[in-house]
């Protein structure tokens, strides 16, 4: 983002930690950073935690939704303990932050520009069968479904509102977890995509060269959708 003239930048999340560690990378940068520890499966705290970015930063032009937990088990095996936590975090941690930055753009609108843009990260595991993560699929589907839903709702707000679903990558967690040669065996290019591979789609769809779509889904898969 910051490459791309992002000089603000936002985070929210329940790690203080980690969300100081990214902060104090993105200061590096040169970015000016807030961040806010915030519960987003619960609407007060998610609101709660917006706010206090946007009250810090100023007009929020655009939200990335990247919130999700990943978890495997068996699809006879998901109690009703794994959907819900599921759900809290993926569906309605989604939702709610979408709400607040809606609610937070509105106050903007001077149509026919462009008043904010929204992208949720979802996955090509919303469009596969998966029954190794099926409740994580699942949840990803949703949002999806709410992706195109928010879309038709802030139109008329000149809100673009858009999700990229991406195939596993070469995170930090996927290495140390041992997903890689997984990763490339599912995909038909043979490798598993960089980090940056997956967020030049995403600061696309969240930047002002993105003018008009709007109710998207941009897979990005290395070809593994098809395969």
């Amino acid at each position: 983002m910051i490459a791309h003239g992002a000089a603000k930048i936002g985070l929210i999340d329940r790690n203080e930690a980690l969300l100081a560690s990214a902060a104090a990378e993105l200061e590096a940068l040169g970015a000016e950073v807030a961040v806010a520890v915030a519960d987003i499966s619960r609407a007060e705290t998610a609101h709660s935690g917006f706010e206090t970015v946007a009250g810090k930063l100023g007009r929020i032009h655009a939200l990335v939704n990247s919130a999700a937990i990943y978890p495997r088990k068996p699809i006879l095996e998901i109690t009703d303990e794994d959907w819900d936590l599921e759900n809290a975090i993926n569906v309605k941690g989604t939702y709610h932050i979408m709400v607040a930055a809606v609610l937070h753009m509105r106050q903007f609108v001077n149509a026919p520009e462009v008043t904010g843009r929204i992208v949720n990260v979802t996955s090509v595991d919303a469009f596969k069968a998966h029954p190794q993560n099926a409740h994580y699929a699942a949840t990803k589907a949703a949002v999806v479904s709410l992706t195109k839903s928010f879309a038709q709702e802030c139109a008329k707000d000149q809100i673009l509102v858009n999700s990229v679903a991406p195939a596993g990558f070469a995170t930090d967690r996927a290495k140390e977890l041992g997903f890689l040669p997984e990763l490339a065996k599912a995909s038909a290019l043979g490798r598993a995509a960089e980090p940056v591979e997956m967020a030049e789609w995403i600061v696309m769809m969240a930047s002002s060269r993105n003018t008009y779509a709007t109710g998207e889904n941009v897979v990005v898969s290395g070809g593994y959708i098809y395969v």
